[in-house]
């Protein structure tokens, strides 16, 4: 079982033992030698196939192109591969964790952890899988270090809400990285230790990046905190040290940036031997959107089919969580959310633009449904403009509910018509979710993967590649460094940008 740590701050008059601060527990958790289970090893896999198809699908959207662009400037032999490259040219790890970490999140399609936080687990692969290729390291040691970073990031998320004081959800994701990459390189607890401090003080940012009118910074954000987090750990193995107690010092992040000096949080961690399976209780999504919008978009789906004449529709009020409400329903408050010339990443934190659109369409595409002359549709704005969102306790209670077999990202729509008819209708978890209607296995990830690449990836490359990571624990240092989607150069497009930058 797990063990919760009280975590509170503490003045400098109270000196805290490093042994008893929150960065050494998670070193220690990082540096116990627990065996993997057999349904951890099973996900793993599954979120290396998800990763990729993702990444390959946005290879070469402009933001990804763009990152690609930098770490082309930034050769090493015996490095790390990049998306969509031949496996023969290398890179430096932090350089191709930047390119692939901004590739996988591109499309926002890749896994998800919803608790006081939120988080994106999988963007823990790439700077980890980086590491694992320049340092000759195998696929069990890949498979540790990954369900390290996937326990933290999720602890870390189950306690500490970021997103209530406006910081990003990557402040996670820092400390994940690092403790993963401790694992994967077999460092001990004091050097993973400092790591983790310091990939924390490095990674904390504000949560602009996602209110307003959101850029492709998003997707540059978490490939920043992975990139941070390998150049934290390089410091700290050559003998550096980090700001300390990083959590329950005076003037640390606890004190200063989240609750404050009073603040206590209590934060589950494995106890020593036990074996790390916080990977199971993420979730990946179907449809290429924010996570709290997948549920809804399987709603529409449903509900769809009781509506024959859109202009009929008087309004739709969607009842749902806080965290859906205020973060990309009517109660954000964010004009662009409303708007048909806001950017793909606006839009896929708009669900009253999704709602209209997967109503009308009854499907959601990485690509269609985000198309300009999709959200500037007229039809399709009247909708989009009768739905609000409104915040319902009881939604809130679930989202929030510590079981995650009881947990629930949904809500109720309630469509009212000029007929005087009111269809209601309601779904707690999405189709794809452990507890949905379809759970995602992995004849449903290498379906995603083919279907996000096909056209793109050789179908020969295709099965190599998955053979491949398929066998992820038996594979030797030549076998990770293989771990990469090649694809023909003619399909990788160079950057798009008007100027050259700096590299």
């Amino acid at each position: 079982m797990v063990k919760l740590h009280s975590v509170r701050v503490y003045p400098s008059s109270e000196p805290l033992a490093r042994e008893d601060q929150l960065a050494w527990k998670i070193a220690a958790v990082a540096t116990d030698p627990v065996p993997i289970e057999p349904k951890v090893e099973d996900m793993i896999i599954n979120r290396i196939i998800d990763n990729a198809s993702v990444a390959i699908a946005s290879v070469n959207r402009h933001s990804v192109a763009s990152a690609r662009a930098q770490a082309l400037a930034h050769p090493r032999d015996g490095g790390a591969n990049l998306f969509g490259l031949s496996n023969d040219r290398r890179f430096h790890a932090e350089w191709a964790a930047w390119a692939n970490g901004t590739a996988v999140r591109e499309l926002d399609y890749h896994d998800t952890f919803l608790a006081a936080d939120y988080s994106h687990p999988g963007d823990n692969i790439p700077p980890l899988l980086a590491v694992a290729q320049q340092t000759g390291k195998n696929g069990a040691d890949l498979m540790r270090g990954l369900a390290t970073g996937y326990e933290i990031q999720i602890n870390l998320v189950k306690a500490i809400c970021l997103h209530a004081h406006k910081i990003d959800h990557i402040a996670h994701l820092g400390p994940s990285a690092a403790a993963g990459i401790g694992t994967l390189l077999g460092l001990n607890t004091e050097t993973v230790y400092q790591s983790v401090q310091q990939a924390l003080h490095t990674t904390v940012s504000t949560r602009q990046s996602r209110k307003g009118e959101i850029s492709s910074w998003k997707a540059f954000a978490p490939s920043h905190a992975g990139k941070l987090a390998i150049e934290a750990v390089d410091r700290c193995m050559r003998g550096e040290g980090a700001p300390s107690p990083i959590y329950e010092g005076e003037d640390s992040v606890i004190a200063w940036i989240l609750d404050g000096p009073k603040a206590t949080y209590a934060v589950p961690l494995p106890e020593a031997g036990e074996p790390k399976r916080a990977i199971l209780e993420s979730y990946t999504k179907e449809h290429s959107a924010e996570y709290q919008s997948q549920a809804l978009i399987d709603l529409a789906f449903r509900v769809r089919k009781k509506i024959t004449d859109w202009e009929a529709v008087v309004s739709i009020c969607l009842h749902t969580s806080h965290h859906t409400h205020y973060v990309i329903g009517t109660g954000a408050n964010d004009p662009q959310k409303m708007d048909p010339h806001a950017s793909r990443e606006t839009l896929d934190h708009s669900i009253m633009y999704i709602l209209a659109v997967a109503l009308q369409d009854g499907e959601w595409h990485h690509v269609r449904s985000y198309a300009p002359e999709r959200a500037s549709r007229e039809d399709t704005i009247r909708l989009w403009h009768k739905i609000s969102t409104i915040e319902d306790s009881v939604w809130t209670e679930r989202y929030h509910d510590p079981d995650p077999d009881k947990r629930a990202f949904g809500g109720r729509l309630e469509v009212k018509l000029s007929t005087g008819e009111t269809i209601t209708d309601e779904l707690a978890v999405a189709n794809a979710h452990p507890a949905g209607e379809r759970p995602f296995d992995r004849s449903d990830y290498i379906g995603k993967f083919k279907t996000l690449t096909e056209g793109i990836v050789d179908p020969a490359e295709s099965e190599r590649f998955l053979d491949l990571v398929q066998d992820l624990a038996n594979l030797d240092a030549s076998g990770i460094q293989a771990l990469n989607v090649q694809l023909d150069p003619a399909q990788v497009s160079p950057s798009t940008a008007t100027t050259d930058g700096i590299f």
